[in-house]
Order: structure tokens, then sequence, then C-alpha cells
């Protein structure tokens, strides 16, 4: 797996969004932290990933 230099991988995080400037291949995710919303969710369905930014 390539990961740049200046980019750490978080362990245990599977990423699928390729659309994601953090994601590379292998399906991991490069950002420094993660945050998974809304606070009151009763589903997986009602998630999502608030770090998400989209590749340019």
């Amino acid at each position: 797996m390539s990961v740049a230099d200046d980019k750490k991988i978080i362990s245990g995080v599977k990423c699928v969004v390729n659309t994601c400037h953090y994601h590379h291949p292998g399906d991991v995710c490069s950002a420094g932290t993660i945050e998974i919303k809304p606070r009151n969710a009763n589903s997986k369905d009602e998630t999502d990933c608030n770090t998400f930014t989209p590749t340019k």
C-alpha cells in the first residue's frame, strides 16, 4: 500500500468512498481524525462521515 509519508492511515477504519480526498487503495482512510454524525442516530443508515472531503 502506498500512502504519502505525511499521511497516516487510521487503523481499523475501512472506507470505500473512493471520491474522498482521504481514501487510499486498499480502502483505507488517511484523515487525521474522523467525525461520524449525527449524535442521536438510531441506525447505520442515519450516519454519515462528516470528514468526507471530495477529491479535486
